[in-house]
């Protein structure tokens, strides 16, 4: 039997994780027990079965069929217990993946009806990621999210928003959601609120759309990160800018596999842009929905793409250096994949 490495030992940063995503899919059955709330019997079948729920959102009605799985999940996150909890096992399960560094990413409006409002909503969640992290000893930080299926100003308010709790935790704004719907130059005032404020663009870009989706959010958005990112690849010359400017594209490939983005595994390129030189932080997504989480991507790479283990060390070295972790931080991990590199295989 061949010997390699143990990619959850590998030290990483994840920097594409969505809030309710990250649920366990025995916490949520476990809440929705609780509040008595009835989810869709294609998601209690798949979680009841240990296995993720059958996906496709390469059309419209299949986005908003994988939408209505996601709201049920969130709908049975109703008290401030209820997102400690979630924050603390997402951190517990990164720590177990060999994460050093998180950055979870939510839009607090979606939560705000059940916590007493907007703020109060946020301030749980912030203060959540705090006790997380001083608990597992993981760094954590959290990235603002719009919508953008609702109304730029909505986005407005929540940069604003996210400017004011920079201090807490907050390093970063995206935009999330179906990118067929909304121009990306419909938020650049938020973003521009955003970035002014010092926080970080991160929208999502190329994913479900071609590579058109990833220049607006570079052109119009003047994104230093992008969400996905990897329809850049049917782009020579945008894979050369991203590369030039060294922008990290937040790679989820069992996400895009279980969306029906690609049809296989070896078919996500990951090869195309690592080769290219754009750098890459593999991200679990929602694990929640895909069945996966962080260092599982990683094994993608290995099984389907042939990284080897000084790949796979580049790779974890990308992510943590598209980072907000401060800089001691990164060079803590940095050597970490290094001596993760130089150990013995056992």
């Amino acid at each position: 039997m061949e010997h390699v490495r143990d990619l959850s030992e590998l030290p990483k940063a994840h920097l594409h994780l969505h809030f309710t995503g990250s649920m366990r899919p025995s916490t949520l059955l476990e809440l929705a027990d609780k509040y008595g709330v009835r989810l869709p019997d294609a998601l209690t079948d798949a979680l009841s079965g240990g296995e993720p729920p059958r996906l496709r959102a390469t059309d419209e009605r299949g986005w908003f069929r994988f939408q209505r799985l996601y709201d049920a999940a969130r709908s049975c996150l109703r008290q401030p217990e209820d997102i400690q909890r979630l924050v603390r096992e997402a951190a517990e399960e990164d720590v177990r993946d060999g994460s050093g560094w998180l950055e979870i990413q939510v839009d607090p409006t979606s939560y705000a009806p059940r916590l007493g409002g907007l703020i109060p909503a946020l301030e749980i969640i912030l203060d959540a990621v705090d006790t997380a992290s001083r608990e597992t000893g993981l760094g954590m930080r959290v990235l603002i999210a719009a919508n953008r299926m609702k109304h730029p100003l909505d986005a407005r308010t929540l940069a604003r928003l996210a400017v004011r709790y920079r201090d807490r935790g907050i390093v970063g704004f995206g935009l999330s959601n179906d990118e067929r719907r909304g121009m990306a130059r419909d938020f650049d005032r938020a973003f521009h609120i955003a970035r002014e404020g010092g926080l970080m663009a991160a929208p999502h870009g190329g994913e479900l759309t071609g590579p058109s989706s990833v220049r607006d959010c570079l052109d119009d958005l003047h994104a230093s990160r992008i969400g996905h990112g990897v329809r850049a690849a049917e782009d020579a010359r945008l894979l050369q800018r991203l590369a030039d400017r060294q922008v990290t594209c937040e790679v989820c490939p069992a996400s895009n596999v279980a969306l029906g983005v690609y049809e296989k595994p070896e078919d996500v390129p990951l090869r195309t842009l690592f080769e290219a030189g754009v750098p890459m932080a593999l991200g679990a997504d929602d694990p929640l929905l895909f069945g996966s989480r962080l260092a599982a991507q990683y094994e993608i790479a290995r099984r389907h793409h042939a990284f080897s283990d000084a790949e796979l060390a580049e790779l974890a070295r990308q992510s943590v250096r598209g980072s907000a972790a401060p800089e001691d931080v990164k060079r803590k991990l940095l050597s970490g994949v290094d001596d993760w590199l130089t150990a013995p295989v056992s």
